[in-house]
């Protein structure tokens, strides 16, 4: 073998391994800021409920648990919105029962309170609000009720799908999920960690449209979805 191949094989050799340990380093990093950003995201969930004292234009509760629809409603009822959007509706549900649910009384709910039925996800809703509110004149102020763990990505959508609306959350905090829990419970780590590779996804979209073309370029894109 002569020098010249003995070299290069060596040369070769040292490059793979700079490569590999490069790839390494980078795997390392790059799961150690997934992790940090994970805590940093349980960390950030609302504990518990706000005392909310604002008075917004509209209220929207997105659907998941019933504990926010309840919620949303009471705000109307108290009347810090002056109308109720209730975003992701199943199909099967009917209004009456809604309005039997409900903790407003039922001249408010036919007046003010109405369904959407098409949202099957989150930029669903975003969606869905964002019509609803051009429809009612919701041009200001927006409540955003969903559950604390949700809230983040919901804030997220929302912010992209109306960014003239001030949005103020709204968390509610299940009784069936303990986010304190978020380093010891095996179920509530999934969930978490879940929403929170979600929320990076969401995050990630919104800007990538936004530097394409601004706000109006991710409306429109969520309109091809429809």
């Amino acid at each position: 073998m002569s020098a010249l191949t003995r070299d290069w094989r060596a040369t070769g050799k040292g490059l793979l391994r700079a490569v590999l340990l490069t790839a390494a380093s980078a795997l390392a990093l790059g799961a150690l800021a997934f992790a940090g950003g994970y805590v940093w995201f349980a960390l950030s969930l609302a504990r518990e409920e706000p005392r909310l004292s604002v008075k917004a234009e509209g209220v929207v509760a997105l659907t998941g648990g019933s504990d926010r629809v309840l919620d949303a409603a009471e705000l109307l009822a108290r009347g810090q919105a002056r109308r109720m959007l209730i975003t992701g509706v199943n199909r099967a549900t009917r209004s009456s029962v809604l309005a039997r649910r409900l903790p407003v009384s039922r001249e408010t709910f036919n007046c003010c309170v109405d369904l959407g039925y098409e949202a099957l996800d989150t930029v669903g809703n975003a969606r869905e609000t964002r019509q609803w509110a051009q429809v009612h004149n919701i041009a200001h102020s927006l409540i955003v009720v969903t559950s604390n763990y949700h809230m983040p990505r919901a804030l997220v959508e929302l912010s992209a799908a109306l960014p003239e609306l001030t949005l103020y959350p709204y968390p509610v905090i299940s009784e069936h999920v303990n986010i304190d829990d978020w380093a010891r419970d095996p179920v509530v780590i999934r969930l978490i960690g879940s929403e929170y590779v979600k929320f990076l996804g969401a995050l990630l979209r919104v800007t990538l449209h936004q530097d394409e073309g601004g706000g109006e370029s991710y409306r429109s894109s969520q309109a091809a979805a429809e």
